[in-house]
């Protein structure tokens, strides 16, 4: 595979309509807000979504859903231990599991099991914002029950059906943002053919992701820039790069992706792929 060319920025617009995407457990699962009522989706959250999506193109992902294992495994100890050898030294731990997995290579990982004396950290060079919605986010909650019993009814009486909430967010759209260190891409041995995977998880981030709470159609990439520079320090800040894509809402209350004005003033000598 090849070298990293240069540093990587992006930015992403996620649209939500009447889908929760990312619950706050402490919070009765509804979708996550600020104290000023945008909308939020953890870095935590994205980064799992990536890795599903680079998991369906084929390629090892260690840190796998339960439910989405394929190796069957079922805890990062057991993979650990089943597919590297950990009694190597640390610096041949570190490159076996680089080479192995992709989002080692790209966002790191910790390994530091319950009875072993292994403490490995890897840093990656993927770093994800928390996602944050342009405008407030109207929450709509909808009571739901469950009809059918779970299990038999003792003495032939049908117990009280179970009550319960659904959340959702009637309206957002959420920006992503991200970059890719080149430094730190060299030393994890994160690719130009690693980046362009990337760049295609976060296009199809919400392909194979629905679920009651986020129905097909429901969550969508409105927009996405991606900028691939060719040096690993670029003159140009992650930061200006970034707020080279300013997203204005149109409307009081914006309903749809349409109903917000969307600018790009390039800075600095590369341009962004808009997709």
């Amino acid at each position: 595979m090849s070298k990293l060319r240069g540093r990587i920025d992006f930015v992403v617009l996620a649209g939500v309509t009447l889908a929760n995407p990312n619950g706050d457990p402490l919070n009765g699962n509804r979708p996550r807000v600020d104290n000023d009522g945008y909308g939020m989706i953890s870095d935590v959250c994205i980064k799992r979504k990536i890795r599903d999506r680079i998991q369906d193109m084929g390629t090892p992902i260690f840190v796998q859903s339960e439910h989405r294992s394929n190796d069957g495994y079922r805890s990062l100890k057991e993979r650990a231990a089943n597919t590297m050898d950990l009694d190597k030294r640390k610096e041949a731990i570190i490159r076996e599991a680089e080479e192995k997995y992709f989002d080692i290579r790209a966002f790191g990982q910790l390994f530091a099991f319950k009875g072993t004396e292994l403490s490995v950290g890897i840093r990656g060079p993927v770093t994800i914002h928390q996602a944050l919605s342009v405008s407030p986010v109207e929450i709509v909650s909808m009571q739901i029950t469950k009809s059918v019993n779970s299990e038999d009814v003792k003495d032939g009486k049908k117990a009280s059906d179970t009550m319960g909430l659904k959340h959702m967010v009637r309206f957002g759209l959420y920006v992503i943002k991200g970059s890719v260190s080149a430094q730190l891409a060299e030393k994890t041995g994160f690719s130009q053919e690693d980046a362009e995977n990337l760049k295609e998880a976060l296009r199809t981030l919400f392909e194979n992701d629905a679920s009651a709470a986020r129905p097909d159609g429901s969550m969508e990439i409105c927009q996405m820039y991606w900028w691939q520079h060719e040096a690993a320090t670029p003159s140009v800040s992650v930061a200006a790069v970034h707020k080279s894509v300013r997203v204005t809402p149109l409307t009081d209350i914006p309903l749809r992706f349409e109903d917000y004005e969307v600018v790009y003033t390039p800075v600095g000598d590369v341009k962004a792929e808009i997709f």
